[in-house]
C-alpha cells in the first residue's frame, strides 16, 4: 500500500509547487517600486467587529509626513468600504476635508501644502466589508479580502469562531486605510474592543485591557518599531495561550484548547530558533514579543506578521502525529527568520521579493543543519531543488520587474531557487563572510526596504570582492546550467580528462565548482572555473581515480549528465559524507539491479547512518527484482523490529507487507497499536494482506478511538471496502469536489479504498473518477500530473494482479489504453 500513498502525497505536493505557476498574459510591464510620496510614520486604528454582518466599524488616525516633495494631496489605500467621514487632525478637533473614493482608492485635498518637515494626522471614520470585497489572491495566498471572519455566527458545528486577519501582498488597506506598499514603514497601534469570552493578538505588546459593560473588553496593542502595513495582524478568538520566554520576552503559542496540553511539543523550539538565528546574524532578535497563533480556513500556509505569526490550523497536531515529525518545524523556522528577513530589512518591491523569501526559505536549512546534522539539511536542500527544478520555471529571473501580477512572484523562483543561491553563495565566500555580510545587510537597512543591490553591495563590503558576475546571472537572470559531464583517464600524462559542457543554451554560467579526484582512499580536491560552452580540465593522477566526483560539496543548482559505471557508485556511497553523493549512487543502483554491485549498495543504503537515506531506500525497493526482494527480507525484518526512528519503521512494515506472508502477523498486530499513526495505519493494512477478516476486526475496535493521519486513512478504506453504502458515499464526495488541492488530498483515501475492495463496480467507479480527475487537470499542468497518474494506476493494476483480482487489472488496462 505505501506506494499508493507515496504517489498520493507526490500528487498533492507537487500541485502545491506547480500551482504556483501563473499563465502570464503579458510579460511586458514593468512593474516600478512604488513612488514615495508621503511616509507613513504612524498608524492607530480602533475597530469593532460585527459579527451578524461580517463587517468591521473603525477609525484610523494616521501621521504622515512628505518624502521630499512638498504636497497638498494624499492616497490611501483603502479598498471596498463604506467612508463616513474624513478629516485632518488639527488641536484635538477634526476638521473635515474634501475627498473622493471610488471603493479602492481614497483621495484626500488637504487643508495646504506640506514640506517634508511636516507631519499631519489624518482621521478616517470607515466601516470594512471583506466579504463584499472581491480580491484577487494567488497560488500561494488564495485570498485577498484582507479580515476573515470564521463562523461568525457560529452556524458550522464543531468549528470555532474566529477573526484573523492577511495583509501579505496589499489586503491591510482592506481592513484600514493606508499606503499598501512594502517600501513603507509605521508604528502602529490597534484597539480591539470584542466579546470578553475571545482573547486577541496583535503586533507589538499588549499595553492595556479594560472590560466594558456591555460584556465586551477592549484590548489596546502598541507597536513601537517602525514595519510594513501588509505585516499588520489582527486575531481575535477562544484559543489557550501558552507562554514561553525568550531573554525575558515573552513568546506565546496560541492554540485551540484541545491542543493546549501539546502546544509546546508543537511550537515549543521556537525560543532556540529565535536565539540561534539571533546568534548566526548578529543582530540580536529585536522586537518585545513573538506570538504564533492558529486559524481556522486559513488562505496560506503562515504568514509572518511582525511578532505575531499567523498558521494554517494544519499546525495542531496531536501527540501521535508528533510522534512520527512534526511536519510544520519547517514552516516555524521559516516564519520565525522572515522576523529578521522581511520584517527588519523589508522588500521595497513585490519584484525583489525574494530578499524576502529566499533568505526564509534558506532559514529552514539552516535549521536543520544547525538542530539535526548535515544529512538532514541537506536531504531538504535537495527536495526544494527539485521544487524548483520540477516547475518549469527556468525563464523567470530570481529578481524580476516584468511581470503581470504581483502574486505570480509568489513561486518556486522566490522560494526554492533563492534559497539555493544563497547556499551557492555562502560556500563560495565561506561561513564567516557569508554571515558577517547578512549583518551587515541588516544593520545598515534596519527597518528599512531594501532591493537586489543593496545585498549585492553589503556581500562586496564584507568580501572585498566584485560580485556582479554572479548577481547578474543568479539574482538578475534566469534558468541554471544543464551540464553534460565526461572524464577520461590519459594514462601515458599521467593526468584526468574533464570535459564539462553546459548543454542549456544562453546563458552560458560562469561558476567555480569543486572537483575531487580520489587516489585510492584519498582525495585531492580541485576548485575549477566553468567560463565556456565547452570546458576542458585535466587534473593529474598518477593511476585510474577510484572516482572523480564533480560538484564534490554538491551545492550547485544544476542539472547533471554523468557517466560513472556501478562500482563508481558503490565507491562514492561507501565514501562520501555527503548525503546528496550517496542520494545519486543510491538512486543509481535502482536503475541498474541487473548487476549485484547495485543491488548491495541498496541493502547497504537500508543500514544508512541517517534515517531518512534509510526511508527512501526502503520506499523504493523494487518487489519485482527477486534477488533483491530476497536479500532484504531479514532487513526489513530487522528494521521494522528495532528502528527507533518512526518513519523509518512504518516505511519497513509497509514493505514487509508486500511479502505476503503469515509469519509477519503478530509483528502487524502488535504494531497496529503503535503509539506513531504512521506505523498503525501500515501495519493495519500489511496484515490486511496476510489475515484480512482479523485486519477488519483490527479496523473496526479502532474505529471507536480517535485517529488520523495515516491511521484514519486505512481505517476508513478497510471499513468502506466491507461497507457499500459508505464507499459509495467517499466516491461521491471526490467525484463532486472541484480539481485543487483538497482533491488532491482526497487522492490518498481513493486509491488506498481501490486497493482494498473487492467490489468491482465501485472499483471500476474509482478508477472512472480517476480518469476524469486527469480530465480536470489545466493543461498547463497535465505534462506533470498525467505520468505520475498514470504510474500510480500501473502499481494498482500490479497490486490487484498480485491478488489475483485479473478483472481489476484489466479494467485499468483497458482505461489507460483509451485514455
Amino acid at each position: 500500500m505505501k506506494p499508493f500513498l507515496l504517489l498520493s502525497f507526490t500528487f498533492f505536493f507537487s500541485y502545491a509547487s506547480i500551482a504556483q505557476q501563473v499563465h502570464v498574459a503579458d510579460q511586458s510591464i514593468y512593474q516600478a517600486t512604488p513612488d514615495k510620496i508621503h511616509n507613513m510614520v504612524h498608524t492607530k486604528v480602533e475597530v469593532r467587529f460585527d459579527y451578524t454582518q461580517s463587517r468591521m466599524p473603525g477609525k484610523a488616525w494616521i501621521t504622515l509626513a512628505p518624502h521630499f516633495y512638498a504636497t497638498d494631496s494624499l492616497t490611501l489605500d483603502a479598498k471596498g468600504m463604506d467612508i463616513r467621514q474624513v478629516a485632518i487632525v488639527k488641536a484635538g478637533k477634526n476638521i473635515p476635508l474634501k475627498y473622493s473614493y471610488d471603493n479602492m482608492e481614497l483621495k484626500i485635498k488637504l487643508d495646504k501644502k506640506y514640506t517634508r518637515n511636516e507631519r499631519y494626522t489624518i482621521y478616517v471614520d470607515y466601516v470594512a466589508k471583506p466579504d463584499e470585497y472581491k480580491g484577487k489572491g494567488s497560488a500561494a495566498i488564495t485570498d485577498a479580502k484582507g479580515l476573515y471572519f470564521i463562523n461568525p455566527r457560529g452556524e458550522e458545528e464543531g468549528k470555532p469562531t474566529q477573526i484573523w486577519t492577511q495583509g501579505e501582498t496589499e489586503a491591510t488597506s482592506v481592513w484600514v486605510p493606508v499606503i499598501d506598499n512594502p517600501n513603507q514603514k509605521t508604528t502602529q497601534e490597534i484597539i480591539m474592543t470584542v466579546p470578553s469570552k475571545y482573547v486577541t493578538l496583535s503586533n507589538g505588546k499588549l499595553v492595556s485591557q479594560k472590560p466594558n459593560a456591555d460584556g465586551t473588553r477592549t484590548d489596546h496593542w502598541k507597536m513601537d518599531l517602525p514595519h510594513a502595513p501588509y505585516l499588520f495582524f489582527m486575531g481575535v478568538g477562544d484559543y489557550a495561550v501558552i507562554k514561553d520566554q525568550y531573554k525575558g520576552k515573552e513568546v506565546s503559542y496560541y492554540v485551540e484548547k484541545e491542543y493546549a496540553s501539546v502546544a509546546r511539543k508543537i511550537f515549543g523550539l521556537t525560543p532556540e530558533m529565535l536565539g540561534f538565528f539571533s546568534r548566526i546574524t548578529g543582530v540580536e532578535y529585536p522586537w518585545n514579543k513573538y506570538a504564533q497563533m492558529t486559524a481556522r480556513d486559513y488562505v496560506s500556509g503562515a504568514m509572518e506578521n511582525t511578532t505575531a505569526t499567523l498558521h494554517s490550523d494544519i499546525v495542531q497536531q496531536d501527540a501521535r502525529q508528533l510522534t512520527d515529525q512534526n511536519i510544520w518545524e519547517d514552516v516555524i523556522a521559516h516564519e520565525a527568520f522572515h522576523q529578521w528577513f522581511g520584517n527588519i530589512v523589508t522588500t521595497e518591491s513585490w519584484s525583489n521579493l525574494s530578499l524576502n523569501e529566499s533568505f526564509a526559505n534558506y532559514s529552514e536549512y539552516l535549521w536543520r543543519e544547525h538542530k539535526y546534522g548535515k544529512d538532514a539539511a541537506d536531504d531538504h536542500g535537495l527536495s526544494d531543488m527539485q521544487g524548483y527544478l520540477g516547475s518549469r520555471s527556468e525563464s523567470k529571473d530570481l529578481i524580476r520587474f516584468n511581470y503581470h501580477d504581483k502574486e505570480e512572484m509568489f513561486d518556486a523562483v522566490s522560494y526554492n531557487k533563492g534559497g539555493r543561491i544563497l547556499h551557492m553563495l555562502r560556500n563560495f565566500i565561506g561561513d564567516s563572510a557569508f554571515f558577517k555580510s547578512l549583518n551587515l545587510y541588516l544593520t545598515k537597512y534596519r527597518f528599512q526596504a531594501a532591493e537586489a543591490h543593496q545585498l549585492r553591495l553589503a556581500f562586496e563590503e564584507v568580501t572585498g570582492k566584485d560580485l556582479n558576475w554572479f548577481f547578474n546571472q543568479w539574482y538578475f537572470g534566469a534558468g541554471h546550467p544543464k551540464l553534460n559531464i565526461q572524464k577520461q583517464y590519459i594514462s601515458n600524462t599521467g593526468s584526468v580528462r574533464m570535459i564539462v559542457e553546459q548543454t542549456q543554451g544562453e546563458p552560458v554560467f560562469q561558476v567555480p565548482v569543486a572537483v575531487d579526484v580520489w587516489n585510492g582512499l584519498t582525495a585531492q580536491r580541485y576548485t575549477v572555473w566553468l567560463k565556456n560552452k565547452t570546458d576542458t580540465f585535466f587534473f593529474p593522477a598518477t593511476a585510474a581515480p577510484s572516482l572523480v566526483n564533480f560538484d564534490a560539496e554538491k551545492v550547485l543548482l544544476s542539472q547533471r549528465t554523468e557517466h560513472k559505471t556501478t562500482e563508481e557508485y558503490v565507491f562514492q556511497y561507501r565514501n562520501s559524507k555527503n548525503y546528496i553523493d550517496r542520494r545519486e549512487a543510491l538512486d543509481s543502483a535502482f536503475a541498474r539491479l541487473d548487476n549485484n554491485l547495485a543491488i548491495q549498495l541498496v541493502l547497504n543504503a537500508l543500514r544508512d547512518p541517517y534515517a531518512g537515506l534509510r526511508t527512501y531506500a526502503i520506499t523504493k525497493l523494487d518487489m519485482g527484482n527477486d534477488h533483491l526482494k530476497v536479500a532484504a527480507e531479514p532487513l526489513l525484518f530487522e528494521i521494522a523490529q528495532r528502528e527507533k526512528n518512526r518513519l523509518t519503521k512504518a516505511a519497513a512494515i509497509a514493505k514487509l507487507g508486500t511479502y505476503r506472508n503469515n509469519k509477519y502477523a503478530n509483528l502487524f498486530r502488535t504494531a497496529v497499536n503503535d503509539s506513531s499513526y504512521t506505523v498503525a495505519g501500515n501495519a493495519l493494512e500489511a496484515l490486511s494482506r496476510v489475515d484480512s477478516a482479523d485486519a477488519a476486526n483490527e479496523a473496526k475496535r479502532l474505529s471507536a478511538f480517535p485517529s488520523k493521519g495515516r491511521l484514519a486513512s486505512v481505517i476508513r478504506s478497510l471499513l468502506s471496502s466491507n461497507d457499500r453504502s459508505g464507499a459509495d458515499q467517499m466516491l461521491s464526495d471526490f467525484e463532486k469536489l472541484p480539481f485543487g488541492q483538497e482533491k488532491f488530498a482526497a487522492l490518498q483515501g481513493l486509491f488506498e479504498f481501490l486497493v482494498s475492495t473487492s467490489q468491482l463496480d465501485q472499483f471500476k467507479r474509482g478508477v472512472d473518477a480517476l480518469m476524469a480527475f486527469q480530465d480536470q487537470v489545466p493543461a498547463a499542468y497535465k505534462e506533470q500530473i498525467g505520468p505520475a497518474l498514470t504510474e500510480a494506476l500501473r502499481e494498482l493494476q500490479k497490486e490487484k494482479i498480485a491478488n489475483g483480482q485479473q478483472a481489476f487489472a484489466d479494467y485499468i488496462e483497458l482505461k489507460l489504453k483509451n485514455a
